[in-house]
C-alpha cells in the first residue's frame, strides 16, 4: 500500500513540474520597446528560449498598465525593476525574488541648466520620473540640504528644454542622449553622476514574486539563463542585436531612432560590467543592496532595512 502512495505521490510531483514547464512566462520590461532591454529580444529572436525549454512572451508595459500593476495582478510573470524599486515594493508587503541581476552600475545622472553646478542650486526645480526611479536623488537631497522641488514628468525632456525646470534627472543611457540631441552641452560641471559620488547602487535586474518563484524554481532559473545568454550575445553582436532591437521599436510603434538606440544600447552594455571586477557578472550585490536599503530607510523611504535575503533565490 506504502508503495502504492508514493507512486502516486511521485507522479503527481511529475505532473505538476511537467505542467510548469509548459506554461508560459509573460516577461514585461518596465518601459516601451528600446535597446534597455536588448538582451531580452535577442533570447527571443535567436531561439535561446526555445533551446532552454522555456516558453516566454514579452509583453510590454502602457501607459494604463505600468509593469508593476501587471505583476501584481498576475498579468505577468516577470518584470525588471531597479534595486531601489524592488525594496519599496517588498517593503510595501509583496515578497519579490531577483533571478538575474543585468545592471552592475547607475546610470542616473542630474544635468543643469545653463552649465550651473547641481549642487549650487539650492531649492531648485529638479524633473523626476513621476513612474519611480528616483529614490537615490531624493536622498541625497536631503542629505546634502538641497531642498529640491521636484517636478514630475512622463517620458521625455521636454519641460527642461523648454527652460521650465533649473536641471533634471536624465539615466545616462536614455535621456541624457536626447538632451544631447536636443542640443544641450554636457560639461563636468553641469552633469551631477550618482555612480561617482557614493550612490553606485545597482538598477535593473529581472524579478519575479516569491510565491510564483516557488511553485516555478526550475522554469525561472531557464528564463534567467537564455536571457544571461541573451545579454552575452548582444555584447559580442553589438551591430546584429541592435537590429533586433529595431525590430522590435518598429514592431511596437516606437518613436526614436537608429542612432539613439545605438547609443543606449552601448552606454547599457557598458553599465553591465562591474567597476571592481572588470565583468559582467549578472549578480546582485550584497553591499549595493544594504547600501541602498540604509539610505531609503535613513530618510523615511523605507520602514525598515531590507536584507539582500529577502530578494536573493
Amino acid at each position: 500500500m506504502k508503495q502504492i502512495v508514493y507512486f502516486f505521490v511521485a507522479m503527481m510531483g511529475m505532473v505538476q513540474t511537467a505542467m510548469a514547464q509548459d506554461e508560459t512566462i509573460v516577461f514585461t520590461p518596465q518601459w516601451t520597446a528600446q535597446a534597455q532591454f536588448a538582451g531580452y529580444y535577442v533570447a527571443e529572436a535567436k531561439g535561446f528560449y526555445r533551446e532552454a525549454g522555456v516558453k516566454v512572451k514579452i509583453e510590454h508595459p502602457s501607459s494604463t498598465q505600468p509593469a508593476m500593476s501587471r505583476l501584481r495582478k498576475n498579468e505577468c510573470q516577470a518584470t525588471t525593476l531597479q534595486v531601489c524599486q524592488a525594496l519599496e515594493i517588498i517593503d510595501d508587503g509583496i515578497p519579490l525574488v531577483n533571478i538575474l541581476q543585468t545592471s552592475m552600475n547607475n546610470a542616473m545622472v542630474i544635468v543643469s541648466a545653463r552649465g550651473k553646478d547641481p549642487l549650487q542650486q539650492k531649492g531648485a526645480h529638479v524633473g523626476i520620473w513621476s513612474v519611480g526611479f528616483g529614490q537615490l536623488a531624493i536622498c541625497m537631497s536631503i542629505k546634502d540640504h538641497l531642498d529640491y522641488e521636484w517636478v514630475r514628468f512622463a517620458q521625455n525632456v521636454n519641460l527642461f528644454v523648454a527652460g521650465a525646470l533649473d536641471a533634471t534627472l536624465a539615466m545616462s543611457y536614455n535621456e541624457y542622449y536626447q538632451l544631447v540631441q536636443a542640443g544641450i552641452k554636457m560639461t563636468d560641471n553641469n552633469v551631477y553622476r550618482f555612480c561617482d559620488h557614493g550612490y553606485n547602487v545597482q538598477e535593473d535586474g529581472v524579478y519575479m514574486t516569491r510565491e510564483y518563484y516557488a511553485t516555478h524554481r526550475d522554469q525561472a532559473r531557464r528564463f534567467a539563463q537564455a536571457s544571461r545568454k541573451g545579454w552575452e550575445w548582444a555584447a559580442a553582436h553589438p551591430k546584429e542585436a541592435l537590429d533586433i532591437v529595431m525590430h522590435y521599436v518598429d514592431m511596437n510603434h516606437i518613436a526614436t531612432n537608429r542612432v539613439m538606440q545605438k547609443l543606449m544600447l552601448e552606454d547599457v552594455l557598458r553599465l553591465q560590467v562591474d567597476r571592481e571586477s572588470k565583468k559582467r557578472e549578472f549578480r546582485l550585490r550584497p553591499d549595493m543592496v544594504e547600501k541602498a536599503s540604509r539610505l531609503m530607510a535613513e530618510h523615511h523611504m523605507l520602514s525598515r532595512e531590507i536584507k539582500y535575503k529577502e530578494l536573493s533565490e
